[in-house]
């Protein structure tokens, strides 16, 4: 079951998060929005939506970098990996906070607005649960760590990833002794890749490039006033 679902699972995920979005994007073009409910209530989304999306972004990104960045560059940067532990420790845990706050605010805004309840999906309060879930699980992770600050816990986690990435059928093996929290941690984090085609984060897609090279702005003309004397 571990060799499954680390070793085989994450390519199922990422199999379905990719070219289902793409099927979405091609067959459903305008049902890839956010769907935003900031005109029943703007109450709580504002801040709520700030906290959250610049804790997920940070994140995001951080797992991204320091999941994906070859161990050898980090080497040869001089930078140690529990330098690289107690970094991750401290920004992953103040961001955490942040986007579980504001996703808390976001989640109890959408369960106990009526109206905003009736307007929503089961995909909509479903990933959100799923996400604050997922945040609850990262920022318990942080505990387990403080008790590996050498670094070398982290390394396995590199070392699966990158071995995900680049077809080692050996990066299961990789993490089969690390906390049952982390394995959570990761399970719940393939699952909303698994999902993510099928939901409003769908957008973090999204982004204006097309107005890199668009031929010219567009041209808005008034409407030509009638003429006072009807014979003109």
């Amino acid at each position: 079951m571990h060799n499954f679902l680390f070793g085989i699972f994450p390519y199922i995920a990422l199999g379905v998060g990719i070219m289902g979005s793409i099927a979405r994007y091609d067959r459903d073009p305008f049902t890839w929005k956010t769907s935003s409910s900031q005109m029943l209530r703007r109450k709580q989304l504002v801040m709520g939506s700030i906290l959250f999306h610049v804790g997920v972004l940070v994140i995001f990104f951080g797992h991204l970098v320091g999941l994906l960045t070859p161990i050898w560059i980090f080497d040869a940067m001089g930078i140690s990996h529990g330098a690289k532990q107690i970094l991750a420790v401290v920004a992953g845990g103040i961001a955490g906070v942040m986007a579980l706050v504001g996703g808390g605010m976001l989640f109890h805004r959408r369960w106990t607005d009526p109206r905003i309840r009736q307007t929503s999906s089961f995909w909509d309060i479903a990933i959100l649960g799923m996400l604050l879930a997922q945040l609850v699980l990262g920022i318990c992770t942080i505990f387990v760590s403080l008790g590996h600050l050498d670094g070398h816990e982290m390394v396995k986690f590199m070392s699966w990833a990158q071995g995900i990435f680049t077809f080692d059928g050996a990066a299961a093996s990789y993490i089969s002794d690390v906390s049952l929290i982390f394995k959570l941690h990761l399970f719940l984090g393939l699952t909303i890749i698994l999902v993510f085609p099928f939901t409003r984060l769908v957008h973090m897609l999204s982004a204006p490039v097309r107005y890199i090279w668009r031929p010219g702005y567009q041209v808005v003309r008034s409407r030509r006033q009638k003429p006072a004397n009807p014979a003109e």
